[in-house]
């Protein structure tokens, strides 16, 4: 209920005061609690665990909040183009990667996908299970203290997680240091496998104890299992993929499939609502969320995701290496399809594909062109249908939809992601050795994707649940642009996976751990910096918001710029509009003044250390090592 999270919230003030606990006054306080009679019952632990939600379960954010939200971290994979030049990877060594200016941590969480002061959170870890080891343990009950321990471990867990997905190796804190421990606070780095070995003995703990219900969007053991698999199908394939340690990947992707498949046979979850039902909702209640944030205007909790879902707030939109990827509803790609002709370009046009697109384009994407997205393809995922059939001015009106009001609820993790995990998990493994994948399993997992419930909206365009996928059916051949170093039923559960969780948080980490940045080099795959298929001449839509004519119809050619808008045509001409020449602006769509970001290297998969944060540990006597490649 949305109460519980205004609990939360005010309660971050009072771990906050706990966390300060190594800190000794001579004067107590008198408004907070002090850690000598704070740590005594279950309130208390609850309490303290509380002030990690909010830093960990964010859902869209609060406020303008970018770090870990779905679409305002979007920014930044192969699956979208900017105008201008596109944004690059980090190519000199920053100060401090610890600063906390609103730039430093803007930046890094686009590219990284990390917050910075991430050991902070590792500290407050430590300090609560140290409380509940020798302070709490003989005043509750060995279930609880076994449940408060695995939640202990569980952050400390996924702030680990973090730390090695942006940083490779980084040091391990078995417990909290002493302050004046200077050898092991100003420790160097430990080998990832040493950290994820640590946090699997710890997750498997968390798997074993932690508590299957706690209340209402609180944390339990299938949420946890659920970030479980994520955490070590990112493990898992990074070390097949970077030519790691071969026996840790195979551990490491049992995990992620043993986590996924304890939530699955929970019998708790399901695919039960249609795909802005369950984003746009302002009281969400779906058997899909194994947690909500939820955001209440009377509480002051709010965030802005919607407003950059409304049709008129610029986007840096959805370009065609992303269309050419989604699949069609007979259950083909776009090249072999009976629904669509593969030759003609016309089938990688806006109208075309959303009516033959698997419905949750549709769902995701606006089906007609809006100026305000780069590409001319706009994301509406994060938005009910109900505005986006509203005009400008009758939307402007509801702070709902609008600046950094938003209300619409948020899945913190949600069962689709469990399902795709686990089916991938199982894909990589049986091509170690594992067992192979069976239609049983394609039945369980993508096809209980495809059969998401169609709202009225889709029904009413005609649209229909894209056909099962069919094992026997996924060979070479299957799609003759299939990247050759990627096998078959491997690359068409990539395909489900970035389509169902587009705009939310995975692709650019996906990118890192397949060790396929190389989709991002804007050179050797010029899709990346275009558009959809668009004729100026004769292209009809029907618009919200937008004056029609009596056919309720406007012409795309009202999106025409002169001397801005281009297209380029299927022998790579590019044309651009002078006025004069709309019959010969028919191509794929250019971002305005798009350019190619620049190089990048095999460095790039792993953030730098700043030369302050080097240069601190030398002061003390200590070495800081950079990371690899930097």
């Amino acid at each position: 209920m949305k109460n519980r999270l205004s609990l939360i919230l005010c309660s971050i003030a009072l771990c906050a005061a706990a966390v300060s606990c190594d800190d000794i006054l001579d004067r107590p306080e008198k408004n907070s609690p002090s850690d000598q009679h704070f740590w005594k019952t279950e309130i208390d632990l609850s309490l303290y665990a509380n002030g990690f939600y909010a830093n960990y379960f964010i859902g869209y954010g609060q406020g303008w909040s970018a770090s870990y939200s779905p679409f305002r971290g979007y920014s930044f994979s192969d699956d979208v183009a900017s105008t201008g030049t596109q944004a690059n990877f980090t190519s000199s060594l920053p100060s401090s990667v610890f600063s906390t200016s609103e730039t430093a941590v803007g930046t890094y969480s686009t590219e990284y996908t990390c917050p910075s002061m991430v050991f902070s959170w590792i500290r407050r870890a430590n300090i609560m299970m140290d409380r509940i080891e020798n302070q709490a343990k003989a005043n509750i009950s060995a279930e609880a203290y076994n449940h408060w321990m695995a939640v202990a471990k569980f952050f400390k867990s996924y702030s680990y997680c973090r730390l090695v997905e942006r940083f490779g190796d980084v040091p391990y804190f078995e417990t909290q240091p002493e302050a004046t421990d200077f050898d092991e606070l100003y420790k160097d780095r430990d080998s990832r496998i040493f950290v994820m070995d640590k946090v699997y003995d710890m997750s498997k703990d968390v798997l074993a104890n932690m508590r299957t219900n706690d209340g209402t969007d609180m944390l339990n053991r299938y949420v946890a299992a659920a970030f479980i698999s994520r955490w070590f199908l990112f493990e898992g394939t990074w070390q097949k993929y970077h030519g790691g340690d071969q026996a840790a990947a195979k551990k490491y992707l049992e995990m992620a499939r043993d986590a996924a498949q304890l939530v699955m046979e929970s019998g708790k979850y399901a695919i039960d609502k249609p795909v802005r039902e369950l984003w746009g909702s302002q009281d969400l209640s779906s058997k899909e969320a194994l947690m909500v944030r939820h955001f209440l205007d009377t509480e002051a909790v709010r965030h802005c995701v919607a407003s950059y879902s409304n049709s008129t707030e610029s986007q840096s939109g959805l370009n065609l290496a992303f269309l050419k990827s989604v699949i069609r509803q007979d259950g083909k790609p776009y090249t072999t399809s009976s629904l669509c002709d593969g030759k003609d370009p016309k089938s990688l046009s806006l109208p075309v594909m959303g009516k033959t697109c698997d419905p949750r384009f549709e769902a995701s994407i606006s089906d007609l062109p809006v100026q305000s997205s780069s590409t001319l393809v706009y994301q509406c995922k994060f938005i009910d249908r109900a505005a986006w059939n509203m005009s400008n001015k009758e939307r402007g009106v509801q702070a709902i939809y609008q600046s950094v009001t938003n209300t619409n609820d948020a899945p913190v993790i949600r069962y689709a992601e469990v399902l795709l995990n686990w089916i991938e998990a199982k894909a990589e493994l049986a091509l170690i050795g594992g067992a192979a994948v069976t239609q049983d399993d394609i039945d369980r997992s993508i096809n209980v994707l495809r059969d998401r419930p169609l709202d009225e909206v889709a029904k009413s365009k005609g649209l229909k649940n894209t056909v099962h996928m069919q094992l026997a059916e996924i060979n070479d051949k299957f799609d003759p642009e299939r990247d050759a170093d990627v096998d078959a039923l491997v690359w068409e559960v990539r395909r489900e996976r970035r389509l169902e969780l587009v705009f939310e948080h995975s692709r650019i980490l996906d990118l890192r751990r397949w060790h396929k940045l190389d989709y991002m080099d804007n050179e050797a795959h010029p899709e990346t910096m275009r558009g959809p298929w668009v004729d100026f001449a004769n292209d009809t839509y029907k618009g919200p918001g937008k004056p029609t004519d009596a056919d309720g119809q406007v012409a795309i050619s009202g999106l025409l710029k002169v001397g801005s808008t281009q297209v380029q045509k299927l022998d790579g001409t590019i044309v651009t509009y002078d006025g004069n020449n709309i019959a010969d602006m028919v191509g794929f769509y250019l971002p305005t003044a798009v350019k190619p970001r620049n190089a990048f290297y095999e460095r790039s998969y792993l953030s730098p250390i700043g030369t302050q944060d080097i240069s601190n540990y030398a002061v003390k006597g200590y070495t800081l090592t950079q990371t690899k490649g930097w």
